[in-house]
């Protein structure tokens, strides 16, 4: 029945969160995050402004499974057989839930990071210093970039195929970023000689031909090296 008063449509609304943590497994991995992450903040001492970013970033991604989770059972409501459009519809209510949760790992991460390593923080405080919050942004970037790409090539899928190679891409990003954040040349070695190994076991597999490797590499290059020789 709908509800007609003011309580009720909290009791309603209460329901709907509770259904969904007991019926939805990542809802309930969502909430113990939450959980997590803000007892972390509070055992760390962090600023009034540093603790309400973190909490509107686990909101934000809460947020987003639910409304992941209503669009699921609009659709097999409204297409209990399968449909490529149900498909893409549950598809991008996914996504919503992917962007928000990649978000809120980097908010987490930029604002944890200088409590629990204050090494890597700068000479004053808040100073944005190279290379942890270089090095993800350069990741972040080549993600970017990688999507946007695929989606304009219209070829292979998200992990699989596709121009460019999101495996190399990744896997050149990582290897840079520590090269120029001063990791040393043996860890250097091993991480570029990863990320060929990577690479190459794209080409052995037949997932991507080699110029998408080539075009993937380059950017995992290129990306991290622009950011560290304008912002580092």
């Amino acid at each position: 029945m709908k509800p007609t008063n003011w309580l009720e449509s909290v009791n309603c609304a209460i329901d709907g969160v509770i259904w969904a943590v007991r019926t939805q497994r990542h809802m309930r991995y969502h909430f113990f995050a939450a959980m997590v992450v803000l007892l972390l903040a509070m055992w760390l001492r962090v600023s009034a402004l540093e603790f309400t970013l973190l909490a509107l970033a686990a909101t934000l991604v809460l947020c987003a499974e639910l409304v992941n989770t209503a669009l699921e059972v609009v659709v097999d409501l409204v297409s209990p057989d399968y449909h490529p459009l149900a498909r893409r519809a549950k598809d991008v209510a996914a996504g919503i839930v992917l962007v928000a949760s990649v978000g809120a790992v980097v908010m987490g991460y930029l604002i944890l990071s200088g409590h629990l390593f204050p090494s890597l923080k700068g000479e004053e405080e808040g100073a944005w210093q190279a290379p942890g919050e270089l090095a993800i942004v350069s990741l972040l970037a080549v993600t970017i970039v990688v999507v946007l790409l695929k989606a304009r090539s219209g070829g292979g899928a998200p992990l699989h195929g596709g121009m460019p190679s999101g495996h190399s891409a990744m896997a050149f990003c990582i290897a840079t970023a520590m090269m120029l954040s001063g990791a040393g040349t043996l860890l250097s070695l091993m991480a570029i000689s990863l990320a060929a190994m990577v690479s190459h076991s794209r080409l052995l597999l037949g997932i991507h031909s080699l110029r998408e490797v080539l075009v993937g590499g380059v950017l995992g290059i290129m990306v991290p090296l622009v950011f560290y020789l304008f912002l580092g």
